[in-house]
């Protein structure tokens, strides 16, 4: 059978790691849809009620596994209605690739039943990387960068690929004199640490401090072990941004919980009493939340340049992977034998969790919501996943639930969207069919999605 266009498609997706697709069908993607059925046991389409869903769901493989969400959608009203999927993964810096139909070559530029510029639509969602295919010989080419770029730069990528093109024949793989390669798919690698003068005047700043606060991000999930280590080196507190939520374990007396808008108490007493701020894998926003300027010293660690010093002056700023710059820093950390700091973190976080469960048995008719998370919270198995859509449910999912080591979670963090938690859960459930999902929906979700 003769290869085409969007059997190319696939092979290269499927060769990038590619397994499970989600979108919603349509004339502008027929072509793909047919490759669709024909490699069907190597990778799987997952349809989507919704063309936003499908964006959420891409969004949500991305956070859960840590690889590249695609989703798919044809040309007009469903390429448009990605987009708050894609937002939602833009805004918490994600890496998902877009695949969207769209009219015939040669109709473009005309006045023609649902043609819309996807180009102009596209360009700021997809900022790092967009792209209309032309000619068959670009396929891989294109393939290859849309899913380098959106795995290196963790962003939303798109690659549009008209319906007429979809159905030629692949220009093949050439010969090649040495065996065969795949375009350097899997090559692309960052280890990035800093350099070793740097993290000992970040140490030198850490150990001078006596009351030191940790805040934890999106981009401290997978250094728990590191966090916690820094933690009790140093005495600290760790709050939490929103997207940190599994990075330490709530069960840690010195965990403070949440902070910001849907913070804890003991969060804002551990940033208002510190001398000493080290941030970790977060852009968290809320300037109005962290210590004062000038109230302490500062260091953050963030893989992505861009995002240090951005919310609070830092005085040391390092560049690196959080997890193997805090294990590359704590031996340069001195073990503080003063633990007075410690312990006032520590009896602020008991008596938080004494309110919150007054809280959550306080009578209510038809029921306590509160009472609901604070129930639920003891009752998940400790593997479990957990989505949740924004609004009230996300106050108490931040503040009711404890985290455990070996959970997972997330929500839509920068955007704030609404209906997520179900897509999400979706997801989860089908990159980890072993592991129980629960979604925590309210706030309007059920009526809008």
């Amino acid at each position: 059978m003769t290869m085409t266009v969007s059997d190319q498609v696939l092979q290269r997706l499927y060769a990038w790691g590619i397994r499970r697709i989600y979108g919603y069908p349509g004339d502008g993607i027929n072509g793909l849809m047919g490759a669709l059925d024909r490699c069907s046991d190597r990778v799987e389409f997952i349809q989507a009620r919704h063309e936003e869903l499908a964006a959420f769901m891409a969004c949500a493989h991305a956070k859960f596994t840590g690889e590249v969400g695609v989703c798919m959608a044809t040309s007009g009203p469903g390429a448009i209605h990605l987009l708050n999927g894609l937002y939602d993964a833009k805004a918490d810096h994600q890496p998902v690739l877009a695949i969207v139909g769209q009219q015939a070559r040669a109709a473009l530029g005309g006045d023609y039943q649902q043609e819309v510029d996807l180009l102009s639509l596209f360009k700021d969602v997809a900022h790092e990387y967009v792209h209309m295919a032309t000619v068959p010989a670009q396929i891989r080419h294109l393939v290859d960068r849309a899913m380098r770029i959106a795995r290196d730069q963790r962003t939303v990528t798109c690659l549009i690929l008209p319906n007429d093109l979809q159905e030629l024949k692949a220009e093949p793989d050439p010969p090649r004199e040495h065996g065969t390669i795949h375009s350097g798919i899997g090559l692309t690698a960052k280890r990035v640490l800093p350099a070793q003068a740097d993290l000992q005047a970040a140490a030198d700043v850490l150990n001078a401090g006596q009351r030191v606060a940790i805040l934890a991000g999106a981009g401290a999930l997978h250094a728990t072990d590191e966090l916690i280590a820094v933690a009790e080196t140093l005495g600290a507190g760790i709050a939490k941004a929103l997207l940190g939520k599994m990075a330490v374990p709530d069960d840690l007396p010195f965990v403070t919980g949440s902070i910001g808008l849907l913070g804890t108490v003991p969060s804002w007493d551990l940033m208002t009493g510190c001398d000493t701020l080290l941030m970790v894998g977060s852009s968290f926003p809320y300037s109005e939340f962290l210590p004062k300027e000038g109230q302490a010293r500062g260091v953050q660690i963030d893989a992505d340049g861009r995002k240090l010093s951005l919310r609070y002056p830092m005085e040391i700023n390092l560049v690196g992977d959080s997890r193997l710059t805090l294990q590359a820093l704590l031996p340069l950390l001195q073990p503080k034998t003063d633990r007075a700091w410690r312990d006032k973190i520590e009896a602020g976080v008991r008596q938080w969790w004494q309110v919150l469960e007054q809280r959550a048995m306080n009578e209510a008719k038809p029921t306590n919501p509160q009472r609901v998370f604070w129930e639920l919270s003891a009752r998940l198995p400790d593997n479990a996943i957990l989505t949740c859509d924004s609004g009230t449910s996300a106050a108490w999912y931040a503040r009711d639930i404890k985290a455990r080591r070996g959970m997972m979670g997330s929500l839509s963090g920068g955007l704030a969207t609404m209906c997520p938690g179900v897509p999400y859960a979706t997801a989860a459930k089908f990159a980890y069919p072993d592991r129980p999902v629960v979604a925590l929906v309210g706030d309007g979700a059920m009526q809008m999605l």
